[in-house]
This record gives C-alpha cells, sequence and structure tokens, in this order.
C-alpha cells in the first residue's frame, strides 16, 4: 500500500493512493497514520479494505508527512562510502547518529526554507525508514518486523550552522521545513529489498546526486538493530538513512540553494518531491 495523509498543515486526514491513481479517504478505517495504526496488525487490516469502496479526495490536495506523531527523527550520517570521501572523512566504524527536530518535519511538495542567517543551505535526498512497533534489543535478523514501511525525506541542512559553528550539527539539520517526508508511506509488500533502490536529486532540473541505497555502509536491518541496542524505538519514529554523494558541500566549488531555486528528488518505487526554495521572513 501506499498511504498517505492529506490536507493543511495540523488537520491532515489519512488517506492511501488507489491504483487507478485516485486519493482515497480512510478517516472512518482509522484516526491517522500514527501509533497503533502503524502495526503490522493494523496495516494488515488495511490491506483487506476494498479500496474501490472508499470515498475519492477531489481537488488535488496538499500532502502533508505521511506520518504522524513522530517522536523520534533520527538521522545517520555518512552511510554512503562515496558521500562520505566527498565530505573528506573516513567510513565511520559504526554508524554516526543524530537527531532532526521533530519540528523540521513537513509535507513532501512544501518549501525548503533558507533560515535567517544562511549561507549555505544544502540538499540531501536519503531513504527514510519507518517504525511501525515498539523496538528494543532486536537483532538484525528481526528487525524488519518492526517496520512499518518507507518513504522519501529530504534531510535539507545548514552546513554553516552544522559545521562552522560551535556545538553540534543538530542545528544545522532542525530549522522549520528542512524535513520534507512523503509523498507516501510504502509498506513492506511493495519494497522487497530496500538495498537496491534507485535515488535521485535535481536543482533546477539539473541532476546532482544519482546513487542507490545498494551502496549504504549500514543497511536497513543494521540499522534499526544497532539503534534499538541504544533507545526504544516507537511507532512513527523515522530514520533516515543517510545521503549518495552529490551533495552541494561536496561540490567544487561548493554550490549552496537561493530563493527560486526548485528542488526535485525521488527514489524508485517510493514517488517524487517537489520543493520551492523560498527565503524565511
Amino acid at each position: 500500500m501506499k498511504l498517505l495523509r492529506y490536507g493543511a498543515p495540523g488537520a491532515e486526514k489519512p488517506g492511501l493512493l488507489h491504483r487507478d491513481g485516485t486519493l482515497r479517504d480512510l478517516s472512518d478505517m482509522i484516526d491517522d497514520l500514527a501509533g497503533a495504526a502503524l502495526s503490522p496488525e493494523s496495516l494488515a487490516g488495511l490491506a483487506e479494505v476494498d479500496a474501490d469502496s472508499l470515498p475519492v479526495v477531489e481537488d488535488n490536495p496538499r500532502l502533508g508527512p505521511p506520518i504522524a506523531g513522530t517522536g523520534k527523527f533520527i538521522c545517520i550520517g555518512l552511510n554512503y562510502a562515496d558521500h562520505a570521501a566527498e565530505s573528506g572523512l573516513d567510513v565511520p566504524p559504526e554508524p554516526v547518529i543524530f537527531m532532526k527536530a521533530s519540528s523540521a518535519i513537513c509535507g513532501p511538495n512544501d518549501p525548503i526554507v533558507i533560515p535567517r542567517g544562511s549561507t549555505k543551505t544544502d540538499w540531501e535526498v536519503e531513504l527514510a525508514v519507518i517504525i511501525g512497533k515498539p523496538a528494543k534489543y532486536v537483532s538484525e535478523a528481526e528487525a524488519m518486523d518492526y517496520v512499518a514501511g518507507y518513504a522519501i525525506t529530504n534531510d535539507v541542512s545548514e552546513r554553516a550552522f552544522q559545521t562552522e559553528r560551535a556545538g553540534q550539527w543538530t542545528k544545522g539539520k532542525s530549522c522549520d521545513n528542512f524535513g520534507q517526508i512523503g509523498p507516501w508511506l510504502v509498506t513492506q509488500d511493495e519494497v522487497p529489498d530496500p538495498q537496491s533502490l534507485a535515488v535521485w536529486l535535481k536543482v533546477n532540473g539539473e541532476t546532482m546526486q544519482d546513487g542507490s541505497s545498494s551502496t549504504m555502509v549500514y543497511g536497513v536491518a543494521h540499522l534499526v538493530h544497532y539503534l534499538s541496542q541504544f533507545m526504544t524505538l516507537h511507532p512513527g519514529d523515522v530514520i533516515s538513512t543517510g545521503t549518495p554523494p552529490g551533495v552541494g558541500l561536496g561540490m567544487t566549488p561548493p554550490r549552496y540553494l537561493k530563493a527560486g531555486d526548485v528542488v526535485e528528488l525521488g527514489i524508485a518505487g517510493l514517488g517524487l518531491q517537489r520543493q520551492d526554495v523560498i527565503a524565511d521572513q
């Protein structure tokens, strides 16, 4: 299934993308795509629903993030060896973990907002893993049992905030609208191998990133297992698994976003995102 949330920010309703391309409303089935609704049992129940009988959503509404109630937005740094190289850093011996504030989360086509004082706002297309049930001390062999599905995320980053000022990366990762997620939560049955997905991003029509999840240093199952050794993962938590090469920081000379740019990104089978770049007021 391709599950989604639609409507104005803060007032989204649950829905799904029907095989005929229409959006269908799930409000009579579930309150929202959050918490227990993301469990394997709940998703199996939704899969049995006759989508033809669901109300059609008219008028091409805004898409919000496909899950609600995200407590943790966990990012993995330097998880593609070629991206580590372009950053001038070694491949880490264990996954590099940092947090992105959940307040950065927005819809897949909501704008990228360049924050005040920014000079180096950058792009990062990433495969996001959505947790479906509580995971604590899980083995790598059982890790995929805790995954509700996958989505695209743009881990937008302000590099000067991230690396040129004192402290940790979080402040360069957590600005408003620095976490586009969606358009859909694609359930596991539609993604048989998350380690073989084409991943790409364009700025103003020019391809910047063109990679594959097959080149991840640490795969999805390992990341779920690894993170669960340090913290309980809860339904709706997002793991953003790292980005392939082609970010603005790695170019010679570096290239960063400016107001008026258009960013497009996609992952095979997971849909597309499109974002206008605007300046904060």
